[in-house]
């Protein structure tokens, strides 16, 4: 039977909307994340003030300068350390000869007991041709056995001597190492900070620069005016002191006249008197015109080096860091100064800063991290910090740990 044919309509096919519906609703849920998200995010912190910024700034240069005077006691100490390891070492190798050289005289002797052999006394002298020359034989190797103990008595002191010497070398090798350990660590330090300091200050703007070197010469001016009112007060001070010594110089002189008037004799030696009284200050004065020399001589050096940079660890000639500064300058006064402000400020004579004179060392904050060369009328000159180069500046331009007078 024929299949007949389908009159059914054919169904039309519907295009499906859902996948729109799908990356519409997609769509709108990453804008309603992004919304979200935005509105919960924090808000950006606030840039510093460039007044906060000026302190940090110095507050890292200050430790900076800190870790220097680490770097440099450490430096001294390895140095120091270096050359007794080197000596240590020396004398080793030399004890280690004279061993070697008790050991081959001790070798030599051992020999010629073996060729000899150990023959005894009796036996000898009734096998010996001639008695006499027994007892000369015996005589021989009597001295012969002395320089053998001799021989041993020695190595055994050589050899005690250079284990004990090779023991301290040891002992300062690592002491050495730990030196060299803390070197490189203070060495770190400083270089974290300067980094620390030099991006801060490469964050900022032109006009931000601008603002932050108007700070500065504020800071400056203000330290200057500190400096004109010490150095008024100083010399108020010192007209006033001489004042007071020409007037007792004019009593002591009319009080000799008053006395000398009595008689001659009388008058030869109350005069004689006087001058005792003269010479006494004068001794003073020469103690004084001393150090000024000194002190000539150390500002002439410091002066000389004006307009050299700061390097931190370094003590010249060609740049320096503070404690390098003030050190060098004092040798050319032949005074030698310790490498840090830690240990030159225990040397010479504490003083008040309104007694202060030139050649004086200055040093500043609590840590005693930084020095200067005290020139008169308030003023310094000292390797400021990295960046900058060796000047003349107020005393005041840092907090003023404290003065000493090195000679």
């Amino acid at each position: 039977m024929p299949v007949l044919a389908s009159h059914r309509k054919p169904r039309t096919k519907v295009r499906t909307t859902t996948p729109a519906v799908g990356f519409t609703t997609a769509a709108l849920a990453s804008v309603t994340l992004l919304s979200t998200h935005s509105a919960t995010a924090a808000p950006a912190e606030p840039k510093p003030a460039i007044e906060d910024v000026q302190k940090k700034v110095d507050e890292l240069y200050r430790q900076a300068g800190s870790a220097t005077q680490q770097y440099n006691r450490a430096k001294t100490a390895s140095t120091a350390q270096r050359t007794k390891v080197d000596t240590l070492l020396s004398d080793v190798a030399k004890r280690t000869e004279k061993i070697n050289e008790a050991r081959r005289e001790l070798g030599a002797f051992a020999a010629e007991q073996y060729r000899t052999g150990g023959i005894a006394p009796t036996a000898t002298f009734f096998l010996a041709d001639d008695p006499q020359a027994y007892f000369d034989q015996s005589r021989l190797m009597s001295r012969s056995t002395e320089r053998r103990q001799k021989a041993v008595d020695d190595f055994r002191t050589q050899q005690a001597a250079a284990s004990k010497k090779r023991a301290e070398a040891v002992r300062s090798l690592e002491s050495l190492t730990e030196t060299q350990t803390t070197l490189r660590s203070s060495k770190q330090k400083v270089q974290t900070k300067l980094t620390e300091a030099r991006s801060l200050l490469a964050k900022l703007t032109a006009e931000e620069k601008a603002r932050l070197a108007e700070l500065e010469r504020k800071k400056e001016a203000e330290a200057r005016e500190k400096a004109k009112r010490l150095a008024a007060r100083q010399a108020a001070e010192a007209k006033e002191r001489e004042e007071r010594e020409a007037a007792e110089k004019k009593a002591r002189e009319e009080a000799a006249k008053e006395s000398g008037g009595d008689s001659g004799s009388g008058s030869g030696s109350d005069t004689g008197t006087s001058p005792g009284s003269g010479t006494g200050t004068g001794t003073g004065a020469g103690t004084g015109s001393g150090y000024a020399t000194k002190a000539e001589k150390v500002l002439a050096f410091a002066r000389a080096q004006i307009g050299k940079p700061y390097v931190w660890g370094a003590s010249g000639p060609s740049s320096y860091d503070c404690s390098g500064l003030t050190q060098a300058a004092w040798r050319e006064a032949g005074v030698t100064l310790p490498r840090t402000t830690w240990d030159q400020v225990k040397v010479g004579t504490r003083v008040a800063t309104t007694d202060l004179q030139p050649g004086d060392l200055v040093f500043f904050y609590d840590d005693i991290s930084h020095v200067g060369v005290y020139k008169g009328d308030g003023m310094m000159i000292h390797a400021p910090k990295p960046g900058a180069n060796v000047r003349e500046e107020s005393i005041y331009s840092m907090p003023i740990y404290g003065s000493v007078r090195p000679a």
